[in-house]
């Protein structure tokens, strides 16, 4: 029998989501460690670079949650053929990474009028112009961002929605189809289901 992963991080889904659906995509077995905020300090020199999520497997940490969603997706098929299919893999999950950064930093704003004022930039024109994007994009590829089947970067983009939804709206894909049916296909893979169905509730960063 196999032996099963450790997977550390915060009390929250975050950049630790998207590790924890291709793990229970593929059935692999996994302990959910969640690091109280508090903890945080103390655990932090035990990470390889001070930075969390962490996986643990056989006696080997790594880190970097992009690297270990790279990894996890080979073995389990959501991973590309070949070189070329890795980039075009690859190329889908940075282009939905660096529409969260922006959106990320304008929501970062400290001062609360002009954080308002992001706001609405990002709900009026950022956020409908990358799904808009991401929507042609994924009608091109059979209802997927890559290669016409099924991949980690449809499981990225699916494991980004809830915190995207929190204050976007329930109905921020309601005027995208593809995009929509491709969050249905992906919630409905009976181990990704049962991950959602009793996976912890997010408990919130405390702020300063």
């Amino acid at each position: 029998m196999a032996s099963s992963y450790k997977l550390t991080y915060f009390p929250t889904r975050g950049r630790a989501e998207c590790i924890r659906f291709i793990l229970s995509y593929g059935n692999l077995a996994f302990e959910d460690v969640r690091v109280p905020y508090e903890e945080w300090p103390a655990l932090k020199p035990q990470t390889p670079f001070g930075f969390l999520p962490m996986l643990e497997h056989e006696g080997k940490k790594a880190h970097q949650s992009t690297a270990i969603c790279r990894y996890l997706a080979k073995k389990v098929n959501l991973g590309g053929k070949d070189d070329w299919e890795d980039l075009e893999i690859d190329a889908a999950v940075d282009s939905i990474h660096d529409a969260i950064l922006k959106v990320s930093a304008l929501r970062a704003e400290t001062d609360e009028a002009k954080r308002k004022e992001n706001m609405e930039l990002i709900l009026k024109e950022i956020l409908p112009d990358n799904l808009g994007r991401f929507e042609k994009f994924t009608q091109k590829n059979n209802g997927y961002f890559a290669l016409g089947r099924l991949t980690w970067a449809d499981l990225f983009f699916v494991s980004l929605l809830t915190g995207m939804e929190q204050w976007a709206g329930a109905d921020a894909l309601k005027n995208f189809p593809n995009l929509l049916n491709l969050k249905k296909k992906v919630l409905e893979n009976p181990g990704i289901k049962k991950w959602v169905e009793k996976r912890p509730e997010d408990i919130p960063r405390p702020t300063k």
